[in-house]
């Protein structure tokens, strides 16, 4: 349970709706079978040659990890990265945010995506993920609420793919978890708060007028 005390009303409202997300994802995952846990912190080693006290003494956190011992290679660990951005993922502009050193939503845009981007970060994501897991295979997924363009453009872009240890990269929508839940949600009490939400609008009838 995450506490939102002493936190600014923006970054609590951001929690908020990436807890929701992160709900959804855990959901997807574990009907697939995978176990999971949130939040995994990690950062760059402080005997790192390049760690700076200033900025890397702050962790960050893969949202979601899924571990499922019945499947092989990269997709026994997916490792989530949850972006509840309203306008969804572009994946051309959101690259050339990063390459070309420009601020998105008010900060450094390579911020959102240090793991890909910095390579002392990135060693410390795989290195969290070889600690709990036990595995340096594994599945980088990026989950967001729609995609605008070509998800390949974001899952074969080379720089991420040697930064994840040449690691496949997923790109995951809403949609994507929709399509794959509701035909699965039935009567049984769904796990999370955001699963039983799912199984009221089913019950219900409800369906998008196009």
């Amino acid at each position: 349970m995450h506490s939102y005390q002493n936190t600014s009303r923006d970054e609590k409202e951001r929690r908020m709706k990436e807890d929701i997300l992160e709900q959804l994802v855990d959901d997807y995952l574990q009907t697939k079978g995978y176990f999971t846990q949130h939040n995994l912190k990690f950062r760059p080693s402080p005997d790192h040659p390049d760690f700076v006290t200033n900025q890397d003494s702050n962790h960050s956190d893969i949202d979601v990890i899924g571990y499922n011992p019945c499947l092989r290679g990269a997709k026994r660990v997916m490792a989530v990265s949850c972006k509840s951005w309203q306008g969804g993922l572009r994946p051309r502009k959101k690259i050339r945010q990063i390459e070309n050193g420009m601020t998105a939503g008010g900060r450094d845009a390579w911020r959102g995506f240090r793991e890909l981007v910095v390579p002392k970060w990135s060693e410390a994501f795989r290195n969290a993920i070889l600690e709990i897991t036990g595995r340096q295979k594994f599945t980088y997924v990026t989950a967001v609420t729609r995609i605008h363009g070509d998800r390949r453009v974001w899952e074969k872009h080379a720089p991420f793919r040697q930064a994840m240890g040449n690691n496949p990269i997923q790109v995951l929508t809403f949609a994507d978890i929709l399509a794959e839940l509701w035909p699965k949600l039935n009567t049984t009490v769904a796990a999370s708060d955001v699963g039983r939400t799912l199984q009221l609008m089913k019950a219900s009838g409800w369906k998008v007028d196009e």
